[in-house]
């Protein structure tokens, strides 16, 4: 999924949640960037199947977030 034109995406957070997150990723064999994105992806399924599809490309009147 990855292409030219991804979106860096910065960050920033406590120690505790940093050590969380790689000890969770570390237990299902993922990075930490893996680990957010497998997250984002399931909250982003979840809102769809609830709330329908968000539709990409987005139109020109739809700003950027």
């Amino acid at each position: 999924m990855r292409n030219k034109k991804n979106k860096h995406l910065s960050i920033e957070v406590d120690p505790e949640l940093h050590y969380k997150l790689h000890y969770i990723s570390d237990y299902y064999g993922r990075s930490a960037n893996g680990q957010i994105l497998y997250l984002i992806r399931q909250e982003i399924r979840a809102f769809e199947k609830m709330d329908g599809e968000i539709p990409y490309p987005p139109k020109e009147t739809d700003t950027e977030a």
